[in-house]
């Protein structure tokens, strides 16, 4: 009837320094915590299992606040661009690619960053032409708020000189008015209505290789947003349901809404907030700028390397605020996907327009990469949750210095005085925008910089302590889906979802973070990975 987790160090995360020898586990529910002589006797007559961890170090479940999970399915199934480091290299990647699809097929590839280039290269159309001048190319910026495109994809979607720019997106052009195959934003959306839509094959295999990626890596839940982009809600929830099952398949999915997609669930009859212990409905999901990569995220005053803009909202002021109300109607919070410090500024006025209800959760502002003091003493005042991202301080910096200057710095990616001012975060990576592994997301929360750098790291002074750092991964991203009081800690009553490490991360050299290994990963106490062995639940 019940199982002793034992043999180990218990890291309980209610509080700092706090561990435990053993953990007495009933029907996925922590029963008891504390020395391991003394729950045998307590729990001797129900206890039916034991599980040695041998000597390893245990952690409340690793949750991931902020991904796509199918998007990171499809950047394991697709070409993957985001290590390329050169614009050669990326090139004969394609060329490569354009070999191995079949004729007329689409030629899809995930991840590239120009500034990985030493020359910051952004390929025109015409080359890609030269790659591929029969295929249509899809080409999806690490920010996944831009895309190449080359001209046969551009003929398919109607893109001409004459295409106004849609509202929130830009198409790229020359001097001659001509698109350059650059999208940025909304702009994509114009070459997505034409690719054929993918099969429901094609969605479950993405899932399914993502969530079987991600236990292997100590992740035992992740909070998603993926249910508008393959073809509607329907088909998309479907396969949520399929493959995170609960017998082959155990992971705590918490979806979010995209707002284009509210209708249809509403029209399905899918209302319930609770689908399985594994799959809820959470907030519903608004952009309301772009990134920092493509000078699309908004800002107040304009960019520092490119006067000429300050970046792109998606919505206008009034439509925003009509998409805001649209979600209190339905009763819901919203997830509003924010960067620069005018996109902020116009998220908070939105839902200070409308505020929630008691009972209706928490808002959720993702990302806040640039805010002011202004801004946060507002945040100070608002039923809200930040979707923080520690990963894209390694990633962004030093190049983004140069799109917001000096100035703006000490105010972006501050995730220390966030904290300071009593503001709840939780802990993401935005996959596939970020590698998925939540050690990555740790180390660079506490170092700033990547592993084996020597530099003091990015504005040293937003260094998080280890125990912050795994905090956002646990009892943040519990906090942020309104299950602060049954995950994120090992404690009675909790879910018996564990994240085992070989390695204490609080003891051990910043660096060593990235090379800890899981050993098992726990979802419902029931052991979904194991480092060389046997799982409890199969594929």
């Amino acid at each position: 009837m019940g199982t002793l987790w034992h043999n180990g160090t218990f890291f309980t995360m209610s509080q700092e320094g706090e561990v435990a020898e053993a953990v007495y586990v009933e029907n996925g529910l922590i029963q008891a915590v504390g020395e391991t002589e003394k729950l045998e006797r307590q729990y001797k007559d129900r206890m039916t299992s034991r599980r040695d961890v041998g000597g390893a170090f245990v952690y409340p479940g690793f949750v991931d606040s902020h991904l796509h999970l199918i998007g990171h399915g499809e950047k394991l199934l697709r070409l993957d661009l985001s290590e390329v480091a050169s614009a050669a290299e990326m090139k004969q990647l394609l060329r490569k690619k354009v070999l191995e699809n079949k004729e007329d097929e689409w030629l899809f590839a995930e991840g590239w960053n120009e500034n990985n280039f030493s020359d910051r290269k952004i390929f025109h159309r015409s080359e890609l032409d030269e790659i591929a001048p029969d295929q249509p190319m899809y080409l999806s910026r690490i920010c996944r708020h831009a895309a190449l495109v080359n001209s046969e994809a551009l003929k398919r979607a109607g893109i001409s000189s004459a295409t106004p720019d849609p509202p929130g997106g830009v198409i790229v052009r020359d001097h001659q008015g001509e698109p350059t195959g650059y999208l940025l934003d909304t702009a994509t959306e114009l070459i997505k209505q034409v690719i054929p839509p993918v099969s429901e094959e094609y969605i479950r295999r993405a899932l399914m290789t993502a969530v079987d990626d991600v236990v292997k890596l100590g992740l035992v839940g992740g909070h998603t947003e993926d249910l508008f982009y393959y073809g509607g809600f329907l088909r998309t929830f479907k396969q949520f349901q399929e493959v995170i099952d609960g017998k082959r398949r155990k992971f705590r999915a918490h979806l979010l809404i995209h707002h284009e997609a509210l209708a249809e669930m509403e029209a399905a009859g899918v209302k319930e907030r609770e689908i399985s212990p594994f799959l809820e409905l959470g907030a519903v999901k608004i952009f309301v700028d772009g990134a920092l990569g493509g000078r699309t995220a908004l800002l107040r005053d304009p960019y520092t390397d490119d006067p000429s803009t300050s970046g792109v909202a998606i919505h206008t002021e009034e439509e925003l605020l009509r998409l805001v109300k649209l979600a209190r109607a339905k009763r819901r919070p919203v997830a509003l996907h924010t960067i620069g410090d005018q996109a902020l500024a116009l998220s908070l006025v939105a839902i200070q327009s409308y505020p929630l209800a008691d009972g209706e959760g928490r808002d959720r502002l993702i990302h806040v990469q640039v805010v002011n003091d202004e801004l946060v003493e507002q945040m100070t005042k608002l039923p809200v949750v930040l979707d923080i991202q520690p990963r894209f301080v390694v990633s962004d910096f030093p190049w983004v210095m140069e799109r917001l200057g000096y100035d703006r710095l000490p105010h972006s990616f501050a995730w220390k005085s966030l904290l300071a001012r009593g503001l709840h975060c939780a802990g993401g990576s935005d996959a596939p925008i970020e590698p998925v592994d939540p050690l990555l997301g740790i180390h660079a929360a506490v170092t700033r910089r990547k592993a084996g750098e020597t530099h003091e790291g990015y504005l040293p002074e937003q260094k998080l302590s280890v125990f912050e750092a795994v905090t956002l991964f646990t009892r943040g991203s519990a906090y942020a889906s309104n299950k602060e009081k049954e995950r994120g800690q090992i404690a009675p009553r909790f879910t018996a979802d564990f994240t085992v490490l070989d390695t204490n991360l609080f003891t051990c050299e910043p660096d060593q973070i990235v090379k800890a290994n899981v050993m098992m990963t726990v979802v419902d106490n029931t052991v979904v990975y194991t480092r060389g062995g046997d799982n409890d639940a199969k594929s």
